[in-house]
């Protein structure tokens, strides 16, 4: 199926609460190493457990908005198919950072018949201190969230997702403020964009920072990215990981009119702070 087949959506508006970002994940092989490299940023993370689906551990980053930053890995104990198996393996086997991001609707059965999305999947996870976490996702398009946003429904309280100690874990960033998609054609994505989303047309740059044309939707936190040399790490990822998030950024209490980026070497992956 084409990256662009989810072309036959109903056009409207979407509503400001559809396209808010509940959670982004980074992708790698070792989650201490991320949670390290996080922490050496100011940033720091708190446990959240095994997946329920025998392949996956996580930790997390979250925030008085009610977003967070998934940190995500390979289980040591993996059920070795179900690691296999697992939508984002290149990204966790390669230590690829950015590779999916999601949306909580507030009517997940009306947003699924709308956007054509596939039958919503019953997940979860154990936090440390044993409690049970139950949820559902349903994945928009091709690819689980590393294009279109994935949709996800809680069916325990969805504070106990996101936030393990009772409370944001960092008040000087109030949540998740964009997520910056690397395409190959900008043109197309961006309509694809529009058509599922009934956006605007998206306003654009040149950014000499990522070596990147940017597309932006106004309102929304989608930045689409494409290279705008042919060698630069954006056309290495782009070959290396096909489409998907390529950096986010967080959005600092007191917001900056320019976006800062932390030490990609350092950390592993794009972070940039508005």
């Amino acid at each position: 199926m084409s990256r662009y087949a989810v072309a036959v959506l109903a056009c409207f508006p979407v509503l400001a609460g559809e396209f808010k970002v509940d959670h982004v994940t980074v992708a790698g092989r070792d989650l201490g190493a991320m949670r390290r490299a996080l922490g050496a940023a100011g940033l720091p993370t708190e446990n959240g457990g095994p997946h329920s689906n025998h392949a996956t551990e996580m930790a997390l980053l979250s925030f008085p908005d009610g977003s967070y930053l998934e940190l995500i890995a390979i289980q040591q104990q993996a059920d070795p198919a179900a690691g296999a198996g697992h939508a984002w393996r290149k990204f966790l086997e390669d230590d690829g950072g950015p590779c999916a991001w999601a949306v909580r609707p507030a009517d997940m059965a009306a947003e699924v018949q709308r956007l054509h999305a596939e039958q919503p999947i019953k997940n979860g996870r154990r936090r440390p201190d044993g409690v049970q976490l139950e949820w559902e996702t349903a994945q928009v398009g091709p690819g689980n969230g590393t294009f279109f946003p994935f949709l996800i429904h809680d069916f325990t309280e969805r504070d106990l997702r996101a936030y393990p100690s009772g409370k944001p874990l960092v008040t000087n960033f109030t949540g998740i403020a964009k997520v910056v998609l690397a395409v190959n054609d900008l043109d197309a994505a961006a309509k694809q964009f529009q058509i599922a989303y009934g956006l605007p047309a998206p306003q654009r740059q040149e950014d000499k920072a990522l070596e990147a044309t940017l597309a932006s939707f106004a309102g929304t936190p989608v930045i689409l990215a494409t290279p705008s040399t042919k060698k630069s790490w954006l056309t290495e990822r782009l070959q290396r990981f096909g489409e998907a998030p390529c950096a986010f950024v967080l959005r600092r209490a007191k917001v900056s009119k320019q976006i800062t980026w932390l030490d990609s070497g350092k950390l592993g992956w794009h972070l940039g702070l508005e």
